[in-house]
């Protein structure tokens, strides 16, 4: 049998490299967690948001600011506490005694990548402020409309288990993170690299160590060539109807918007290219439908009280399905 060679369509060596380098540079620091560091990158390329929530301690936020440090862009870190005002994240009209007018003064909203830390601590006016600039990149004040620089991502941290002083994020806004990723514990093993490294660091910033990989520029187009990439209609119905038995299950008491199906189908586009294809896999579709859906789909408080969690529903789903060859 004659053996078929498989030609490239799509050039993805300048993509593969940069996904490389960025994770080179991360493992520098961090042990483990890497399907953390994958589906951060995915999302950067498939132009998404990312919702990070583990215990303290397990790296979220240093993850987070290694991934900005490891792109060229601007990066701004914001603090959320229950005393935030949305001002304090927007900016605010400052009056100029010269010109007698008043000048808007940007927020730290106002940058590339954004590291929103424990953004649960945030009352509500604060989390709405946020709203219109994830979904539509630009910020209303005062009447007027100011567009967020490209590249512009969001990467928020929060704790699962600490409920004083916390809010629940509004369903409209969870809609708006491609991904939440669950961030576990490291294995004992991993503990141990954790500490052997941090020792052998000594007085070395950890941040000091990592070195940009990419630039705003190379970002905003490895985001195009991410759009080109294949996905056969078959694929595309089952993304189709894994969505729609989200509204069907007698377990679940909201089901995933057409925004979910948008971003399984994005979010697999660039799960694709870091491995190095131009065309989408039912693996691919597989292994965002977790973290695209777990924070989209809200439980019926019965199956909640039995302790069942959003990822159980979704293998049920998947595993009640067939899935295209």
């Amino acid at each position: 049998m004659e053996e078929q060679i498989f030609q490239q369509r799509t050039d993805l060596t300048a993509l593969n490299h940069a996904v490389l380098s960025i994770r080179n540079e991360i493992k520098k620091i961090i042990v483990g967690q890497d399907e953390m560091v994958k589906l951060i990158i995915a999302a950067m390329l498939a132009d998404g948001h990312v919702l990070i929530e583990g215990v303290p301690g397990v790296a979220k936020t240093l993850t987070a600011k290694l991934v900005a440090k490891s792109v060229n862009a601007g990066f701004s870190r914001i603090q959320f506490t229950p005393d935030l005002m949305p001002s304090d994240v927007l900016g605010t009209p400052v009056f100029n005694p010269k010109e007698a007018s008043f000048e808007f003064k940007k927020g730290p909203i106002f940058s590339n990548i954004i590291l929103v830390d424990e953004i649960n601590r945030a009352p509500a006016k604060t989390q709405s402020a946020l709203l219109e600039i994830m979904e539509e990149r630009q910020a209303t004040v005062d009447g007027r409309t100011y567009p967020m620089a490209s590249p512009f991502m969001v990467l928020a941290t929060q704790n699962p288990v600490e409920q004083e002083g916390t809010y629940r994020l509004p369903e409209a806004q969870l809609d708006r993170f491609l991904f939440k990723i669950i961030v576990p514990y490291p294995t004992e093993t991993e503990e141990m690299e954790i500490l052997t490294q941090f020792n052998s660091m000594g007085n070395t910033r950890a941040l000091d160590m990592v070195s940009p990989a990419l630039d705003a520029q190379q970002v905003a187009s490895l985001r195009q060539q991410i759009k080109t990439q294949i996905i056969e209609e078959k694929l595309l119905a089952f993304i189709a109807k894994l969505i729609h038995q989200t509204r069907n299950h007698k377990s679940i008491y909201l089901g995933a918007s057409p925004r979910a199906s948008l971003s399984i189908m994005n979010a697999s586009k660039a799960i694709a290219a870091m491995q190095g294809r131009d065309f989408v896999t039912p693996e691919d579709i597989l292994t965002v439908v977790p973290p695209v859906l777990r924070h989209r789909i809200i439980l019926s408080p019965d199956k909640e009280m039995e302790g069942i969690t959003e990822d159980d529903v979704i293998k049920q789903i998947i595993q009640g399905m067939d899935v295209p060859r």
